[in-house]
Formats: structure tokens, C-alpha cells, sequence
């Protein structure tokens, strides 16, 4: 019987325990560990490899010692360099690429659930990491929130201290066993490490093998916990385009963060400004469907798995960036986190101004989002969604009316073994719309079966003709797909420079809501991984496709290729990633094969150099050649992105990057400085200005001034 359905569950890594006893004396995080409480501390070492291998103890030592007082915990790493040359890092950018550093991480789960949880650590010149932890190993980095850290240099050692605020986390209340585990990524001995071991196939994130942080009394009561972070701005616009007058504006909000619990939090914003946010990356979509792109506002950050984890990938009910997207936001609230050890609740409310130019109404975005702990770390799910306009009577005749309202009802069971070996979700969800009847529905499961050696997927969704999720992201509408997997490793008996290798099989098939097949690709692919953490791959695959609508197949406005047409083409790429070790990496990978009715050649690379630890170059080039019979349009697409990153020190940044896209017909310049001068309290400049490619004319620019605070009450 597998060991998912045991409640009770004996926890996997039970037996490392670290005890975390109460500070002697006074700890200033500065690196040096010259306090007498550090010299009585217990200490975790003896970590064991995960990475080329994980079936031996890690070559590079690693020794960790936790103390704490009424305020914060402190933890300090001690990590043991015996080879000669300095470290890999890529710079002092916060929320460092984790392949590309040696660092080290802590994964803290203070609800003992196996599957929520936070994250903290640093690069070996300092530069800071913190993320939310849910679905027992994904990491959120977009959270951001108040701690301080210290690395200091020695000649055989890099040692990283830091104070983490009880006010910074969520815990539960009263327990004295927290899940723990250490990681360590040592890109000189090409080796990732873990205090409490972890399968290779896993990441050392991951929560089911956490350790034991065994505290000597109850970690206290973070008193009261309601924080004030207001914002200020002045913003210059001028629209060369519209030809419009130069605009200065100025604006102010607040959001605050309120711990009605240790575990469960209340977030309130009031005309919420994300100026700050960094523009997205731009993408060639040659896709018929609509992309995605993550959100990274803070005010839906904290718990934000509990609204935007229900669904699949492409049937997502809730997706935030919707709200906002066509009318500012006046104000909202939001309470999530634990009730107790097995239940979580999210509810969020959340109202936009109206805009009267389009006739666009007020309207309001509620969610309530229930869970459940069932079993070892699995859950069961309910999510309800409205999305309402207020005081809204359109004309019967107006054809640009807005949706009266638009809901949804979803339960979803998420199924994740002790083991972590067997993951996998059951959903169903259905919408509520005027006018819709019947076939409101989707539904979707999936099963996943994942080894060292070998790992077995099963994926299924179905979305019906009128299911609709106005909040959501649900690029196509009205079909079933089918997507198996099956991948298999082999491991060298003889050490080389190879670590592992072996194929992918898979498909992609879907159907119309007549279960008429309309879109299949299936794939195989051979990947061979390096000691030295560069990799390899070579794929070759057999495309169908049935247009359900006219399509321009280089989506730059050319013929289009009529609905009801059918085409079918096969294709090969490859695909190579350098060490991530050298001062000069880089990325290559290509495709060419047909396409629709004609051909389509696909190139891109990446290249980066850093003058480490404080310049970093990079620059992205993507080309697509399509080549289509008269009278469709053949065309070249470049993307090029060069980008400059410099990290002063880690609280002073400048990042600036120039987006050109023929596609888009636009070349873009962002450049942002920005200067932590407290703990998640931010100065901001920001200047944007977009071309025309051909003369360089300007179509806009925009400079932006923004101050936020980070006030604890």
C-alpha cells in the first residue's frame, strides 16, 4: 500500500535533530561568531551530497549553529573552502539564480506540515536570498520582508550570519519541533549538499525531508505584529505618440500588514502603486494563444499559493495581474495563512475605480480559498470567485458591455506521498455567467511518479465551451488534451565528466469539445548532465495541427491561414548550457524543421560575463526565420536583449536593459536604481523610454521617483 495514505506518517529525516537554545549573552550579526552563546550552541555538520550523486557524505564541510531571544532567531553557517581560487557569484543582486553561486540556504517549515514554510540565506559575497515556501518545495522569491545578514570572507572559510525577526515569519503557535533542513551549493567541487539527505531527483527545498529544529522552550510570541508601509511618488510622462503635453503627477498609498495570529495574517492596501516592479521580459509570440506572466506585486505575494496554486498551468480560476490590468485599484484586503496545524484559509476582497473613457464600471474581485491537510502532506481544496461590476445597467443594444459578473466554484484534491515520490492533483471547477448554460465546467487530473532513475506522468484536462474565468488565465477554450510522459536516467559506473543521461518521451494531444482531434506534438529528447553542471540535449519531434481559427502563423498581421485547414511537420533542435563556474557562461539552442505550411529555423543564445562581485553583462539574442509559401508572409523575428546589472553593495543596485523586438516594433530602455537604505525600505528611480525601430523616434518615456517605508509598530 503506498505510504500516502497514512495519516501519521513517521517523518522521513526524524532522525537529524538540531537544538536551538536561548542566547547568553547579546549576538551582533557581523560575521565573527565571537559571542559566548556561539561557542555552547549545538551544531549540525556532517551534511550528505545530493548533487553529482547523492548516496555519500559531502566533500565540502559545512557546520550550522541557531540560537535565539524574545525578539528573532539567529542562525550562522560556517562553510569550509580547503581548495585555492575565490568563489562563484554572480553578483550582489538580491534573490540570486541559485545554479550560478555558491551559497548557502535554509528551509524552515515552522508550521510542521511538511509543505509551507520560509526560506533565508546568501551568496559567498553576501548577497541576500528569502522566499515563501508552498506545495512542500516550490519557492516563491518575489517575498520580500525584514531580516539582516552578514557574510564574512576568511582565507579557508566563508561564514554567513544572520537575525530573523519572529515578525517576519508566520508559526505556529506554542509547538516546539520545527521541519529544517540546510543546503549548500559548492560550484568549485561541482556539489550540492544537505544537512538531512535528499534524493537527487529532489530539490534540497524540498519539505518532506526536513530535519527537526528542536527548541528548548516555545519560540515566543511575536506580540503585536501590524506594520505600515507607505509609499510616495512623483511621476513624469510624456506621449510622443498622442502627441499629448508633458504630465507630472504625483501619488501616495499605504498597504499594511496586520498578524491577527502568529500564523494568519491580515494585508490591506489603500490606492496601491507597483511602479517599482520591473518591466517584463519581452517574449516572440509565435504561440496562438495568450502568455503568461508571473505576478510580482507584493500586496498578493504572502501566502499567494492558497488563490493562484488552483488549477493547472494553462486552467488557472485566479490570477491576479487581472485585477488592475484595466482600471486602477482604490482599495483591498486580504487574511491568509494556518488556522491550525491542518486547515488554511485565504479571503480577499479587492475594488477597482471606474474608467469612464471606455464605460468601464467599479467592480469587485472576491475569493475565498479553503484547505484542508489530509494524509501525510496532501490536501483537499475549495475555492470560490467573484468577480461583479457595481451599479452597472448597460444598454441591451451597447455590443461593448462589461460582464454583469463572472464566478467560480472549484475543489481540487492535491495529492503529495511522504516521500514526495508520488505527487499529483483531481480538480473540478465550474463558472457562473448571464446567459451561459450548460458545459460551464473543467475538469483536470494528473499523476506523477518520480525516482532517481525514472519518472512516469500522466496529465488530463478538459475545459468546456462556456466555462469562462474573467480573473483567471485560460489561454483556449472547448477541448480535452492528454499529455503522458515517461523519462528514464542512467548513472555511469566508472566516474567521469558524465554524471547522467537518458531519454524523454512524451505528447501533447487535443481534442475539440467533439473529441475531433485538433493538436498533437510528440517528442523525444536525450539529455546528457556534466560534472561540472553544464548539460546537453537533442530532441527531435512530429507536430499536427487542425486550425480551429484563421491564423497568421508569424503573428505580425500577414495573410492568415484559413480555419479548418490541417498541417503536420516534423523538426530537431539541440540545446547546451555552460558551467555555471566560469567568468564567461553561456547558453545555446536551435530548431529547424517545418511549420504549418512552410519552414521555420530558430536560433538563440545567452551570454553573460561578470566582473564578480559587483558588474554583471548579459545580453539574450532569439531569431526565427519563417519561410511560407506566397501569398503568406515569410518574415525574420529578432528579439535581442543586452542587459547590465551592478550591485554597488547589496542594498545599492542599478539595472538597466534594452529590449529590441521587430515583431513588436519597438525598441524599450528600462533603467532602475534602487537603494535599500533599511530592511525591505526602498528608494526608487526608474526611467523607461520606447522607440520605433526604423528612425528612432520616440514613442514615450516616463521617469519615476518612489519611496517606500517598512514601519513596525
Amino acid at each position: 500500500m503506498l505510504n500516502f495514505y497514512y495519516a501519521g506518517a513517521q517523518k522521513i529525516n526524524s532522525g537529524y535533530v538540531i537544538r536551538i537554545r536561548e542566547a547568553v549573552d547579546p549576538v551582533k550579526v557581523d560575521g565573527t561568531l565571537d559571542e559566548l552563546t556561539w561557542e555552547s550552541a549545538d551544531a549540525a555538520g556532517n551534511f550528505h551530497m545530493v548533487l553529482p550523486m547523492d548516496t555519500s557524505k559531502a566533500v565540502a564541510r559545512t557546520e550550522v549553529k541557531m540560537t535565539y531571544d524574545k525578539n528573532a532567531f539567529y542562525l550562522a553557517a560556517i562553510c569550509y573552502d580547503d581548495l585555492p581560487g575565490g568563489y562563484v557569484v554572480e553578483s550582489l543582486k538580491r534573490d540570486f539564480s541559485f545554479g550560478g553561486n555558491d551559497n548557502f540556504l535554509v528551509f524552515i517549515d515552522p508550521f510542521d506540515d511538511q509543505t509551507n514554510g520560509f526560506t533565508f540565506g546568501a551568496n559567498a559575497a553576501g548577497a541576500q536570498w528569502d522566499g515563501m515556501m508552498f506545495n512542500g518545495s516550490s519557492v516563491n522569491l518575489n517575498w520580500d520582508n525584514k531580516w539582516t545578514s552578514k557574510v564574512k570572507n576568511y582565507e579557508d572559510k566563508w561564514i554567513f550570519e544572520c537575525r530573523v525577526p519572529f515578525k517576519t515569519m508566520r508559526y505556529k503557535e506554542g509547538i516546539t519541533e520545527w521541519g529544517i533542513n540546510f543546503s549548500r551549493l559548492d560550484l568549485k567541487l561541482n556539489e550540492k549538499s544537505a544537512w538531512a539527505p535528499v534524493p537527487r531527483q529532489f530539490p534540497t527545498a524540498a519539505l518532506a525531508y526536513t530535519g527537526i529544529l528542536k527548541w528548548d522552550n516555545p519560540p515566543p510570541k511575536p506580540g503585536t505584529n501590524v506594520s505600515l508601509i507607505p509609499y510616495g511618488l512623483t511621476r513624469y510622462i510624456r506621449d510622443h505618440e498622442e502627441r499629448g503635453d508633458d504630465v507630472v503627477n504625483w501619488d501616495i498609498g499605504v498597504d499594511a500588514k496586520i498578524s491577527v495570529t502568529p500564523s494568519l495574517n491580515l494585508d490591506l492596501t489603500v490606492n496601491p502603486d507597483f511602479s517599482q516592479v520591473e518591466v517584463d521580459r519581452q517574449v516572440t509570440n509565435l504561440s496562438r494563444f495568450e502568455l503568461f506572466f508571473p505576478e510580482r506585486r507584493q500586496f498578493f505575494l504572502e501566502n499567494s499559493d492558497l488563490f493562484a496554486s488552483f488549477g493547472m498551468d494553462d486552467i488557472r480560476p485566479f490570477f491576479s495581474r487581472r485585477i488592475g490590468l484595466e482600471a486602477p485599484i482604490m482599495f483591498g484586503a486580504r487574511l491568509s495563512g494556518k488556522l491550525n496545524k491542518n486547515w488554511r484559509i485565504g479571503l480577499m476582497d479587492i475594488q477597482t475605480n471606474k474608467v469612464d473613457s471606455v464605460g468601464l464600471p467599479v467592480q469587485n474581485y472576491a475569493v475565498v480559498a479553503l484547505q484542508r491537510q489530509v494524509f501525510a502532506r496532501s490536501n483537499i481544496a475549495a475555492m470560490f470567485i467573484n468577480k461583479e461590476s457595481l451599479n452597472y445597467n448597460p444598454s441591451p443594444e451597447d455590443s461593448n458591455a462589461f460582464s454583469l459578473y463572472n464566478r467560480n466554484l472549484g475543489l481540487e484534491y492535491n495529492l503529495a506521498s511522504s516521500d514526495n515520490i508520488w505527487t499529483g492533483k483531481l480538480m473540478y471547477h465550474r463558472s457562473f455567467s448571464p446567459g451561459a448554460s450548460g458545459d460551464e465546467y473543467t475538469h483536470a487530473s494528473e499523476i506523477v511518479y518520480s525516482t532517481r532513475k525514472l519518472e512516469v506522468e500522466w496529465h488530463h484536462e478538459y475545459v468546456g465551451k462556456y466555462y469562462t474565468a474573467e480573473v483567471g488565465y485560460v489561454p483556449r477554450g472547448n477541448y480535452y488534451s492528454l499529455n503522458p510522459r515517461i523519462r528514464y536516467n542512467f548513472f555511469p559506473k566508472r566516474s567521469g565528466s558524465v554524471v547522467s543521461h537518458g531519454p524523454r518521451l512524451g505528447s501533447n494531444i487535443y481534442f475539440d469539445g467533439n473529441f475531433k482531434r485538433t493538436d498533437t506534438e510528440t517528442f523525444l529528447s536525450y539529455n546528457i548532465d556534466f560534472l561540472n553542471r553544464s548539460s546537453f540535449t537533442g530532441w527531435v519531434s512530429d507536430d499536427y495541427v487542425l486550425l480551429i481559427d484563421d491564423f497568421d502563423p508569424t503573428n505580425t498581421g500577414g495573410e492568415k491561414l484559413e480555419a479548418g485547414s490541417a498541417y503536420g511537420w516534423n523538426a530537431f533542435g539541440l540545446i547546451y548550457e555552460s558551467t555555471p563556474k566560469k567568468l564567461l557562461t553561456y547558453e545555446f539552442s536551435s530548431r529547424y524543421g517545418g511549420y504549418y505550411n512552410g519552414t521555420r529555423l530558430f536560433l538563440s543564445g545567452s551570454v553573460g560575463y561578470r566582473f564578480q562581485p559587483y558588474v554583471s553583462l548579459g545580453a539574450d539574442v532569439a531569431f526565427n526565420s519563417i519561410v511560407l509559401p506566397e501569398p503568406y508572409t515569410s518574415t525574420d523575428l529578432w528579439l535581442v536583449s543586452p542587459r547590465l546589472d551592478v550591485t554597488f553593495t547589496n542594498t545599492l543596485f542599478l539595472t538597466t536593459f534594452m529590449q529590441y523586438n521587430n515583431q513588436a516594433d519597438n525598441i524599450n530602455i528600462n533603467s532602475r536604481f534602487q537603494w535599500r537604505f533599511q530592511p525591505a525600505s526602498d528608494f526608487f528611480i526608474v526611467y523607461t523610454e520606447n522607440y520605433l525601430p526604423e528612425q528612432l523616434d520616440v514613442k514615450n518615456r516616463a521617469l519615476v521617483l518612489k519611496l517606500t517605508y517598512w514601519y513596525n509598530i
